[in-house]
């Protein structure tokens, strides 16, 4: 029974898709839940799984296609077994006889390449010149799998040169030399979500009013309190281990209450005032930098904050990301800190009107009450959209954040 493959529904946010790669190939049997395709949006990727056991038929959108939500872009063949798939191939007419001098070695004929390795192999060894029966497969049954193909091109091109003795020494020798130090370049496609991400940040910065605004914040007292608690804090909350983002969230998060256009956003001629804070905290990922949000943050304890950006962090890794968990947010809090930032001026992330950035803990000198001591200081900076907040809304709610991590009881007794 033929089973049409179709993209998933896709949210209002996200206008289309684009086929990122096939994990199985035409005539290759599937199980039901095998990963079947992922699907790149703006913001994640997502997977398409096989509705059933068989074998996958057809493909009608291949890699670096684009699709729309619930489009076509596979039939399935539910029962079927592989060896009964690839009829077209079986069809194929044979190859043309081989030289008498190289009748002890044959090529395999259409047929055999189709059971020695799958379609995309066979292209991408035919592409580099590399025999198909040449190459050692890894794959169900010993079937050469792309992989295997792309390792067999790495192999011939990290080969010394000298290797290929059958060449002749004239041949050789008219061969052009290259330097050692060529100068080599590479291109390829900017995926859709460095593509979105480049879109955003120039929107920010010619449709926003932005400034930033800086100050520093002396950790002494949070970096005591985690120091002193963070063994009994994860062993009472399961293995969630006390950081310093779940300060900085609960900080915003009271300096938004007391500052609410910070928690604005401007819709075309109005404002509008969210009475929750969702607080989008950006995570690094092998795709980029993405943005999940922490809904109803106010709500949330310092450990809900803790598993909730583990769990983001996690699944970031993983690509495993889900378009809700990455939409919305009505402030974002992002560190640079952690790769060695110093200071930054961080770009609004729109329809946002600010963003905290965050940055790295340096030991400095610094004059408390008269006397010069050593203590843990971090610069802050927060950007901004001008035409919403003015400058002492910004200055004042950066002050607000400082106080409340210098001396973190006001978090507890709310003032």
């Amino acid at each position: 029974m033929a089973i049409e493959i179709k993209a998933p529904s896709f949210p209002e946010s996200v206008a289309d898709g684009t086929i990122s790669k096939w994990h199985k190939q035409p005539g290759e049997a599937v199980k039901r839940d095998e990963l079947l395709v992922d699907i790149e949006t703006d913001k994640v990727v997502l997977e398409v799984l096989a509705e059933a056991d068989g074998v996958l038929a057809s493909i009608v959108k291949g890699e670096g296609d684009t699709v729309l939500s619930n489009e076509l872009i596979a039939t399935l063949d539910a029962g079927a077994t592989a060896s009964a798939a690839p009829a077209a191939a079986a069809a194929a007419p044979a190859a043309a006889p081989a030289p008498a001098a190289a009748a002890a070695a044959p090529a395999p004929a259409a047929g055999d390449e189709d059971a020695i390795g799958a379609p995309a192999a066979r292209k991408l060894a035919e592409e580099n010149g590399i025999a198909l029966s040449s190459i050692k497969g890894t794959g169900k049954d010993g079937r050469v799998t792309k992989e295997d193909v792309v390792a067999a091109v790495e192999a011939k091109k990290s080969a010394p040169a000298g290797a290929p003795a059958a060449k002749p020494a004239a041949a050789a020798a008219a061969a052009p030399v290259v330097a050692a130090g060529d100068r080599t370049e590479k291109r390829v496609p900017m995926t859709r979500l460095r593509a979105k991400v480049a879109e955003r940040l120039v929107e920010a910065q010619s449709t926003m009013a932005m400034l930033t605004t800086f100050n520093e914040v002396d950790m002494t007292e949070v970096m005591a309190l985690r120091s002193k608690y963070k063994d009994l804090f994860e062993k009472s909350h399961n293995g969630v281990r006390l950081g310093f983002m779940s300060f900085f969230v609960k900080a915003a998060t009271e300096a938004l209450k007391r500052f609410p256009a910070v928690n604005a956003s401007i819709d075309g001629s109005d404002i509008v005032y969210h009475g929750y804070a969702d607080v989008g905290v950006a995570v690094s990922s092998d795709r980029g930098l993405v943005v999940p949000v922490l809904r109803n943050a106010e709500q949330m304890s310092l450990a809900e904050i803790e598993g909730g950006i583990a769990t983001f962090g996690k699944k970031a890794r993983d690509g495993k990301l889900s378009i809700d968990e990455m939409t919305g947010g009505t402030f974002t809090i992002t560190n640079g800190g952690t790769f060695g930032s110093m200071m930054s001026t961080p770009i609004v992330n729109p329809p946002q009107a600010a963003i905290l950035g965050m940055h790295n803990i340096v030991q400095r000198p610094m004059a408390i009450n008269g006397q010069v001591v050593i203590r843990p200081m971090m610069y802050l900076a927060l950007s901004y959209d001008h035409r919403l907040i003015d400058g002492k809304e910004a200055v004042t709610f950066l002050v607000t954040i400082k106080n409340l991590l210098e001396d973190p009881a006001r978090l507890l007794l709310d003032i």
